[in-house]
């Protein structure tokens, strides 16, 4: 059985290693922070000519995770420098042309707003753009990116949090929309999980559906079904976690999906398992608990030695591999997707949650 603490104490190592390969002042101003997208950290990647937006949203959340978990003026500055570095590095203002990517900056500015760090014009401007990217193509919900033809789960499912965020009666009306449409025009029968998105043609009719079952999905849905809460959301969370712990985990280890934007999928799912472990109000709440703590150790397990701590795989039940040999574990998303799975563990050893597994 796992000792008090010991989880906090791994994701705060987890924490200073990627602040130390990765961390980096944008274009040398003070006051900024952003994190390089691949360590060893060369000349591209530290004058941040790869950007990265979501990536970094992440990381700004894996920040707010870490001062929840030890409360610190340091890290506080630096949850302000990360939201002034994104600003800058993004150039033309909050947001970009994929919603996807918006929302996840939109989730983590709501919960720096909380930890003191507050950017209500930022969060406005992104819940309008929000609000706006919804149309009937396709049946609803909204698009992946602007002037395109697909609608994901991946956009959708973050918009939805965010907007169930908001608590407005307009915006928890587009938030249980969304899910619905997702329920509605996503779900795989056979697995009861989510597939990836559909095309649409100009006219609003469907033209193909993608039909890629990856974490990233499942996890979307199920936060948002656990921060909508009543009955029916309630149901379907349960039905999310039984379907991942059946299809997408070997031995109650949650699978991967690589390096690149891949190596974020999997921490996601984790993040709102742990969210569901505390917050849902039926039995597989603990199932959820055990895949959070079943994947984390293995994570721990497997992970291998480098500069300034541990280095995480894309593949959490195997050994990770050497950067110098394996790209995946140069992405900055991979580390962070560990991190995530740490810190989550951490949160529900605070809340004296303990593994079934053994």
């Amino acid at each position: 059985m796992t000792t008090p603490k010991l989880l906090a104490a791994r994701a705060g190592v987890a924490e200073r290693a990627v602040e130390s390969r990765h961390l980096r002042r944008v274009w040398g101003l003070p006051g900024t922070a952003l994190g390089s997208v691949a360590w060893p950290v060369d000349w591209p990647a530290r004058l941040h000519l790869r950007f990265g937006y979501w990536w970094q949203a992440h990381l700004l959340d894996c920040v707010l995770d870490a001062q929840l978990r030890s409360p610190r003026e340091a890290r506080l500055q630096l949850i302000r420098r990360l939201v002034r570095g994104i600003r800058v590095r993004n150039l033309l203002g909050w947001t970009n042309d994929y919603y996807d990517d918006i929302a996840w900056l939109g989730l983590a500015l709501q919960r720096a707003a909380h930890a003191g760090v507050d950017k209500p014009h930022a969060i406005e401007t992104i819940a309008q753009r929000l609000r706006d990217g919804w149309t009937d193509h396709g049946g609803g919900g909204i698009w992946w990116k602007r002037n395109d033809d697909f609608k994901n789960v991946p956009a959708n499912g973050p918009a939805a949090i965010f907007l169930a965020r908001l608590g407005g009666k307009g915006d928890l009306g587009r938030a249980r929309s969304t899910v619905d449409w997702i329920e509605e025009w996503l779900r795989d029968e056979e697995t009861g999980l989510f597939f990836d998105g559909l095309h649409v043609h100009p006219d609003g009719t469907v033209r193909e559906v993608e039909r890629n079952l990856y974490t990233y999905c499942q996890g979307v849905v199920l936060g948002a079904c656990v921060e909508l809460g009543t009955g029916q959301y309630q149901e379907r969370a349960a039905r999310i976690i039984t379907a991942v712990d059946k299809h997408l985990a070997d031995d109650g280890v949650l699978r991967g999906h690589g390096g690149g934007d891949g190596g974020l999928f999997t921490g996601i799912l984790v993040r709102y398992l742990a969210q569901a472990a505390l917050r849902l109000d039926r039995p597989e709440a603990a199932k959820a608990a055990d895949l959070v703590f079943t994947s984390a150790e293995a994570l721990w397990a497997n992970r291998s030695s480098a500069v300034s701590g541990p280095l995480f795989g894309p593949q959490w039940n195997e050994p990770a591999g050497d950067p110098d040999r394996t790209k995946a574990e140069r992405d900055l998303s991979v580390q962070l997707g560990g991190w995530m799975a740490l810190e989550a563990a951490a949160l529900l050893e605070r809340n004296d949650l303990t593994p079934l597994r053994r």
